[in-house]
Order: C-alpha cells, then sequence, then structure tokens
C-alpha cells in the first residue's frame, strides 16, 4: 500500500508546479502586450516539459505512484482546459462546441479513472492517447504564437471576418475555408517573399488545427472506452461501489 512519503518524490512535485502554472499562464495570454504573450508562450513550453519529464523519472526512478497516475492527467486537463476555454474569448476561430467536446472527453475520462481506483485496476492508456496530447500541445502553442507575433489590430480583422461570417449565417468552417481559398490565390499571383504570411495563415490555421484536435480528441476517448471495457460492465461498477461504500456490519 503507497504511504504519503511515497507520493513525496519529484515526478509528483513536477506536477503539481505544472498545476500552479496555469493561472500564470492564463494572467499573461489575456494581457495586450506581446512580452506577456511571449511569457505565456514560455510558461506553457515549460509546462509541457514538465508533462514528459515527471513521467520518464517516475518510470527511470521507480517511483510511479497511483496518485501521480491520477494527478498528472488531471494536471494535464487543467492546462489544456484553461487554455482553450480562453482561445474562446481570445480567438474567434475557436469554437464553444470544440472546446465543450475536448472537457466533456477529459471529464469522462476523469470519471473512468476514478471508477477504475474504485475496483483497484488502472486504466489502461493507448496510443490515440498520446497522439492527442501532442495535437492538443501542438494546437495551443501554435495559437499562443500567432497571438504574439500578429498585432493587435490584425487580430480584430480576423475575428471581425468570423464574426461578420456567422452572422450573415455561414459556419466557421465556411470562413476558414473561404480565406484559405484566398490565400491559395494570392501565392499563384504573388511572389513567396512579397506574402504576409503569418496574417494570412492567421486567418485559417487556428480554426483547421481546432478542428483536427478536437477529433482526435474524441476518437482517443471513444478508443479508452473500448480498451476499458471492461471496468464499465455492471459486476465491476456493482464492485467499484462496494468498495468505496462499504456495509458497516451491525
Amino acid at each position: 500500500m503507497e504511504t504519503k512519503e511515497d507520493n513525496l518524490n519529484l515526478p509528483n512535485f513536477l506536477t503539481i508546479i505544472r498545476i500552479l502554472l496555469v493561472p500564470f499562464f492564463l494572467y499573461c495570454l489575456f494581457q495586450e502586450d506581446s512580452f506577456y504573450k511571449t511569457i505565456a508562450f514560455g510558461l506553457f513550453l515549460f509546462a509541457s516539459l514538465t508533462d514528459f519529464l515527471d513521467g520518464y523519472l517516475a518510470r527511470k526512478w521507480n517511483q510511479t505512484t497511483e496518485f501521480g497516475k491520477f494527478l498528472d492527467p488531471l494536471a494535464d486537463k487543467i492546462l489544456v482546459t484553461g487554455a482553450f476555454g480562453s482561445f474562446i474569448l481570445l480567438n474567434e476561430q475557436v469554437e464553444f462546441w470544440m472546446v465543450l467536446l475536448i472537457v466533456m472527453r477529459d471529464m469522462l475520462i476523469t470519471c473512468l479513472r476514478y471508477i477504475g481506483i474504485s475496483q483497484g485496476k488502472s486504466v489502461k492508456t493507448t496510443n490515440m492517447a498520446k497522439l492527442k496530447t501532442a495535437f492538443q500541445m501542438s494546437a495551443i502553442l501554435v495559437l499562443v504564437t500567432l497571438l504574439m507575433v500578429v498585432s493587435t489590430g490584425q487580430k480584430k480583422v480576423i475575428n471581425n471576418v468570423y464574426e461578420k461570417g456567422r452572422e450573415s449565417g455561414k459556419f466557421g468552417l465556411e470562413i476558414a475555408t473561404d480565406n484559405l481559398i484566398l490565400f491559395t490565390k494570392e501565392i499563384q499571383n504573388k511572389d513567396a517573399g512579397e506574402l504576409d504570411w503569418i496574417n494570412y495563415l492567421a486567418a485559417f490555421l487556428p480554426y483547421y488545427l481546432m478542428l483536427i484536435t478536437t477529433a482526435v480528441t474524441v476518437l482517443s476517448g471513444i478508443r479508452y472506452l473500448i480498451s476499458n471495457y471492461e471496468l464499465l460492465k455492471p459486476k465491476n461498477l456493482m464492485k467499484g461501489l462496494k468498495n468505496e461504500y462499504p456495509r458497516n456490519p451491525k
């Protein structure tokens, strides 16, 4: 049985640091000055590195604990949910339904982990989950980078294009596709050196990144359920409930 001393190790400490960085990351993200956006990028990059490092050290030093197995993905969910939730307010290309599906998937997996703990079993991870994490982290880094390098005025122009497009009855995908088509036409009409690459990419890349990331996230959730269907069998659920709420002897 694990003790409190077992949980007090460097990998778990790094996981806790990742959680503590979230409010500082969000504060910097909402500041207009690009300097703060740069700090936000650095904080998120560091948090992403701790995500890799804590797991690597836990395996290398044989310090893997059930507490760490539960806290590590929870820290990821707090970081990712905070970032994507902020993007809804900062970037019109990040739509509410995308973030909702990502959050719902993460809540589902958290519940699945809790069910596993109540049954004394570990939730099986999948390669799809690792791919999901890679997509989410990459999408956030790209979106923060664009917030950092695109001028405030240009960001307002792009957001306004999406707002006006939706008011006219268009979906986000239609607007992003229109911007992509415009970009390809400009490539054909101009030399590569004359194009304002960053501003053109900022007009459609975030939407497609979020669309792909959302799809991969949902598929990874389905894969999790398939891989851990044993935990959801009625007899195992009842066993977990008995372990969680044992009957008091008379």
